[in-house]
Parts: structure tokens; C-alpha cells; sequence
């Protein structure tokens, strides 16, 4: 499950973008201001976004920079600025892609396809890290190079925390996006018996985590040393 962010100020057109890519693998927030879209990216881990740069409180440019200096989340300007001196300015900032308005939504579609390829093919391939090594997409995980076996829900958790090492992800996220199949309640119990058993398998003190920290009153993090 994808999770993407829409900062736009014309409803009507973020409403059309939600439709154009509408697809079971992505989960969609929508923000018409710099300030909404600050408060969803302070709680969500998003795998891509979609920045409009003229924006009621500010420009988007500015949310770029400052989302670079805290995250590498992809990022396609889409905007009716379309000189020459203002893209460049958006790939300097950061930016992954660039699109002017007005666009193609089928041109769109396949630049977004583009971008979230490049998040899947990121943890597609073997993560080395100090004791660790994981693999995702073969489902083959190791400490010490002693083999590790790790359940389906595990290694959602695992995964969410290795793609945003160094950052908080909260428990709300957590649950959402580990417990995806919708509908039904999830006791919160449940992710507190997750990490619990990840760091079972994966910390050499369990009850003194290493690697997965937990940020009180927010939710946990994978320590970058």
C-alpha cells in the first residue's frame, strides 16, 4: 500500500488527480494548504508527493526545501510555473520530477508510476546494514548471518521502519498501513505485540532495544548510529 500526498489548492483539479490514479495499492490524502499539508506529513509516512508550488500560505518551494532537509520521500512539482528559471529552481531544491500545467492526466499517471517503481525497487534489493541483512522481496532476513524467520506482519513492520530509518513513524501509521485489509478494528495491542516479537528476534537485549526505539507518546524508530 502506497501512500500519497496531493498538495493542491484547486480542489476540483486534486479531486481529478485522485481519480486519475485511483488504484487499490494507493491510499490517497489530499491538502489545499502548506499548513494542512504539514500537519499530514508530521503523522504520515508518504511514498510520494505531488506539489503544487502557488498555494494560499506560501509557496510550495519552500515546503520542498524544507521537506529535504528531513526526508528523501519523492517529489513531483506540478505547476503552472512554467519557466525555465523555475524549474530548474525545483530540481535544485530537490525535486524528482517536473510538470507544467496544464498536463495530461495519462502523462501524469505514467510519471507517478515512475516515481513509486523507484520506492518498490528501493527495498527490493538486499538492505546490509551493520549486523543485518534483509531482503524483501525474497523474504530471506539475517543477524550475524545466522538466519532470522520473520511472519508476514513482521516483516511489514520491519519494512516501515528499515524505509524510514531515522525518522518516527507514529503508531496510528503503524497500524494503518501494517493492517491494511480495512474494515474491521484493530486493538493498537497488536502492534505493541509486533515489536515486541521483532525485537525478540532482532535485538541482542530486547528489554534495552538497540535498534528499535520507541518515541514516547508518538510511536517507534529504527536508530540510525
Amino acid at each position: 500500500m502506497h501512500h500519497l500526498l496531493i498538495i493542491e489548492d484547486d480542489i476540483a483539479l486534486s479531486n481529478g488527480i485522485v481519480l486519475a490514479l485511483k488504484d487499490d495499492d494507493v491510499k490517497f490524502v489530499q491538502a489545499h494548504t502548506i499548513d494542512a499539508a504539514k500537519k499530514q506529513i508530521a503523522s504520515v509516512n508518504f511514498d510520494l508527493v505531488i506539489l503544487d508550488i502557488n498555494l494560499p500560505d506560501g509557496s510550495g518551494l519552500e515546503l520542498l526545501a524544507e521537506l529535504r532537509r528531513t526526508t528523501a520521500v519523492p517529489v513531483i512539482v506540478l505547476t503552472a510555473n512554467d519557466l525555465e528559471t523555475d524549474i530548474v529552481t525545483g530540481f535544485e531544491l530537490g525535486a524528482d520530477d517536473y510538470i507544467t500545467k496544464p498536463f495530461s492526466l495519462m502523462v501524469l499517471r505514467a510519471r507517478v508510476g515512475v516515481q513509486l517503481k523507484k520506492v518498490r525497487h528501493h527495498l527490493a534489493e538486499t538492505v546490509q546494514m551493520e549486523n543485518f541483512s534483509f531482503s524483501f522481496d525474497k523474504m530471506v532476513f539475517s543477524k550475524k548471518g545466522s538466519a532470522v524467520e520473520l511472519s508476514k506482519t513482521e516483516q511489514k513492520l520491519l519494512r516501515i521502519l528499515i524505509e524510514n530509518r531515522g525518522q518516527t513513524v507514529s503508531r496510528s501509521d503503524l497500524v494503518d498501513r501494517i493492517w491494511t485489509d480495512g474494515g474491521e478494528y484493530v486493538d493498537e495491542n497488536a502492534l505493541s505485540v509486533t515489536i515486541k516479537r521483532l525485537r525478540d528476534k532482532l535485538e541482542d537485549t530486547p528489554s534495552s532495544p538497540v535498534y528499535i526505539k520507541n518515541v514516547y507518546g508518538i510511536g517507534y524508530t529504527w536508530a540510525v548510529k
